[in-house]
């Protein structure tokens, strides 16, 4: 399972399920290009382990959620300039900007779709219609979410954009497979980043609670997540298309979870 040869722009990739990412695709061999909000103590750290792989890798800045034209257009070029041979894009960035539904505002969704849906599908498009003219045959994965299936009532625009990741995904690979282009995206459940870590490390009642509704009971660290996006951008995956793979220890699976007084006595 190698990208030897390859080279990966991954957008919102300096912590999280982002860093993991780009941590195992180095670690797979594959050059790196890593986006970020800032270049802070978290970006350096993923871009010292990544450059410890021996493989190419720099670092651009940007803010996805402003204007996602302009935006687009000018990470695509600054990623191009540290090095024109992307052929991997992972659609990582999105965040949690939620609000309950009787006090949302136009803003607040439309910041959220912004980042989570439209900044990935049009840097699809760039790179798609670059890759088209020079025959390249690229990937492109996205980070969709378990939200995409199981809702959560405070959590009704977040939801939604992991929702139109899905079918996003299933609209570019019929679009794009074609030309040689695959497009998947993974969804992790709950993991360990620097934005979850706040809430669970502060709130021991809420982990043991996600971990009961978790079949294998764990929270794991982010870099699970590594590992499944350097299968689903290798060779191994090369008859995949338009799939989205559940990172999530069977959260998905599970209509509930067992009472905890059952789940004590197995």
């Amino acid at each position: 399972m190698r990208l030897d040869g390859r080279t990966a722009l991954v957008t919102g990739g300096t912590q999280g399920v982002g860093a993991a990412i780009a941590v195992a695709l180095a670690q797979a061999g594959s050059n790196v290009v890593i986006h970020g909000l800032r270049n802070d103590e978290q970006a350096q750290r993923t871009l010292e382990t990544c450059r410890s792989e021996k493989i190419d890798v720099g670092l651009v800045t940007s803010d996805l959620m402003t204007n996602t034209d302009q935006a687009v257009r000018e990470l695509a070029n600054a990623a191009l300039k540290v090095n024109s041979s992307i052929d991997l894009l992972v659609n990582n960035a999105g965040a949690y900007i939620d609000k309950p539904f009787l006090e949302m505002d136009y803003e607040t969704f439309d910041r959220t779709m912004r980042l989570n849906v439209a900044s990935g599908y049009f840097l699809t498009q760039y790179f798609a219609k670059r890759w088209i003219e020079r025959s390249v045959r690229g990937r492109v994965l996205f980070t969709g979410s378990i939200n995409g299936l199981l809702s959560e009532p405070t959590h009704t625009a977040y939801d939604a954009s992991k929702a139109a990741v899905a079918g996003l995904v299933r609209s570019l690979c019929v679009t794009l497979a074609p030309y040689g282009i695959r497009v998947n995206s993974m969804a992790p459940g709950l993991v360990r980043t620097p934005l979850t870590n706040q809430v669970l490390d502060s709130n021991p009642a809420a982990l043991e609670w996600m971990k009961l509704h978790t079949p294998n009971g764990t929270v794991p660290e982010a870099n699970v997540c590594g590992g499944t996006a350097v299968f689903l951008l290798s060779d191994l995956a090369e008859h995949i298309h338009g799939q989205t793979l559940y990172v999530d220890g069977g959260m998905s699976a599970w209509q509930q979870p067992d009472m905890p007084e059952r789940s004590a006595s197995k």
